[in-house]
């Protein structure tokens, strides 16, 4: 079946993380999605060489759509005969770069009512930070989110763009809630979504827990702020295993089937989880010892047979060779211009409809046909 979004046509004028993600979203579900790049393209294209020699990045983001290299500068007219006949417009270039190209959303939405426009930045279209650069690492940092990351001793950023990801994601489910009102009321909308917003919403609590708490939640690597035992730990083996207790009866269920030491859960140092959290060293070495004594398959068996909410800390390499995700035969091959690569079903899986998926281009793979297209 063709997809939920076929017949739409999204621009996308578009580099880097934010909106190739929001974007790639949308061709999965069928749309048309034309990318333009700059000379050279894009410069996510140069950020490593993993992929076939290509960016692990762009192969990620940018699969089912048209390349077309384009300097908009010289060759304004192509793009504006591209928006006059596209449903959704798309644009993350530097602040206030789109506006002095003449594709800004006030100007766009003024010539095409039925244009969704969407405006993805870092830090908003006004304010005394409007004109600022912004990349992930950047965002992180201005949203907190790097002051509660790490351990006590050192902060770290998260290893993903957490920042460039959230942006996305909202850019993404505006565009699909724009599409919807625009049935309802035939007119389109202009959507800004910026990085620290987006990230912004992503902290919640620990907003909440250090305005109204008076504390920030301490950094705790991979333990858990707030909750003990919640985090990882070692059985015998090296097999390390994320707990996560979350109330009191999951709590006496792990000390009686998992520890088996069922005095531990009334010991007056852990018969809370706030006393759990004052003695959370003493406890570890309880956890530990017995830990300590098992093989990764026995403690395994010990959790699951306690009903403990755990996990298995993987590596990429093992997550790739998830069982969960081969039994639900979430991989697919993709194809790119230096090799087919593995990639994984969009999350939100439509009964007897998958995802599109189609090919990673090359820059400027498909200017041509484009332009012929546009009759330009």
């Amino acid at each position: 079946m063709p997809g939920p979004l076929s017949g739409l046509l999204v621009v996308a004028l578009e580099q880097a993380v934010a909106a190739p993600f929001a974007t790639r979203q949308l061709a999965d579900l069928g749309a048309r999605v034309i990318k333009i790049e700059r000379p050279g393209g894009d410069f996510a294209r140069g950020y490593d060489r993993a992929v076939h020699g290509q960016s692990s990045h762009f192969v990620w983001l940018n699969r089912g759509k048209q390349s077309v290299e384009l300097d908009v500068k010289e060759s304004p007219h192509v793009l504006r005969a591209l928006v006059e006949r596209a449903d959704v417009f798309v644009q993350n270039l530097a602040p206030g770069a789109a506006a002095r190209l003449g594709f800004g959303a006030d100007d766009l939405t003024a010539r095409h009512p039925r244009l969704v426009t969407c405006d993805i930045s870092g830090y908003g279209s006004d304010g005394p930070y409007r004109d600022r650069k912004a990349y992930d690492l950047l965002i992180q940092s201005e949203a907190g989110l790097i002051s509660i990351t790490g351990t006590p001793e050192s902060p770290a950023k998260v290893g993903i763009a957490a920042a460039d990801i959230a942006a996305g994601m909202y850019a993404y489910s505006g565009i699909l809630t724009a599409l919807y009102d625009r049935e309802r009321t035939g007119r389109g909308s202009a959507i800004e979504v910026s990085m620290l917003e987006a990230l912004g919403e992503w902290m919640g609590f620990p907003f909440y827990y250090g305005t109204y708490g008076g504390t920030p939640p301490v950094r705790s690597g991979v333990h858990h702020a707030t909750i003990a035992p919640y985090g990882a730990y070692r059985a015998g083996d090296g097999t390390v295993i994320q707990l996560g207790i979350q109330n009191e009866r999951e709590w006496q269920e792990f000390c009686t089937k998992a520890l088996l030491m069922p005095h531990v859960a009334t010991d007056a140092r852990f018969v809370s989880n706030s006393d759990r959290l004052v003695h959370r060293s003493e406890l570890d070495a309880v956890i530990d010892s017995v830990f300590g004594g098992l093989t990764g398959p026995e403690l395994i068996g010990r959790l699951e047979s306690a009903r403990i909410a755990f996990a298995q800390q993987r590596t990429v390499a093992e997550f790739a060779a998830h069982p969960q995700l081969r039994h639900r035969d979430r991989w697919r091959t993709v194809s790119t211009p230096e090799g087919d690569v593995r990639a994984l079903l969009p999350p939100a899986t439509f009964r007897g409809r998958e995802a599109e998926m189609g090919p990673v281009p090359a820059l400027g793979q498909h200017t041509e046909e484009v332009l012929r297209w546009l009759g330009v």
